[in-house]
């Protein structure tokens, strides 16, 4: 049994004329405003207000960055502005460097001079140094 699969669901259906019904409400809603400014104002003072609104009445309307509705620019531009934000600062580890000191090997004598907290201090570099030498090899 086959089933029709719905394609093109990201494209909006064109209502008026060659506009979906956002882009006309867009420019019905700018076209309005001027109108508005221009019954108000008059021309001459108008003529800068009547301009920024008709001018983003057609972004809203006609520029789409990355293949996206400008409004979607917007709406995550006022969420940045508006949000908390967190600031995380994250420190990076330096690789510790550990010297292992040699023992001058003048004859038995001399390794009988180490102190038990000197060997245990090798014994535990010597093991750490093993543990990172085998993480290596997996």
């Amino acid at each position: 049994m086959q089933f029709k699969v719905p394609q093109f669901l990201d494209i909006e259906d064109t209502i008026f004329g060659p506009f979906t019904f956002k882009q006309f409400v867009y420019l019905a809603g700018g076209g309005g405003l001027c109108f508005v400014i221009y019954k108000l104002m008059g021309f001459l003072l108008g003529f800068i207000p009547m301009a920024i609104v008709a001018g983003f009445a057609c972004v809203l309307t006609f520029y789409r960055p990355n293949g996206k509705p400008f409004i979607n620019m917007l709406e995550a531009g006022f969420k940045y502005v508006v949000n908390d934000k967190l600031y995380v600062w994250k420190r990076q580890k330096k690789k510790a460097v550990k010297k292992i000191e040699k023992v001058p090997e003048t004859g038995a004598s001399s390794q009988s001079k180490l102190s038990a907290s000197r060997l245990r201090d090798l014994a535990w570099s010597l093991d750490v140094l093993d543990l990172k030498k085998g993480e290596g090899e997996q």
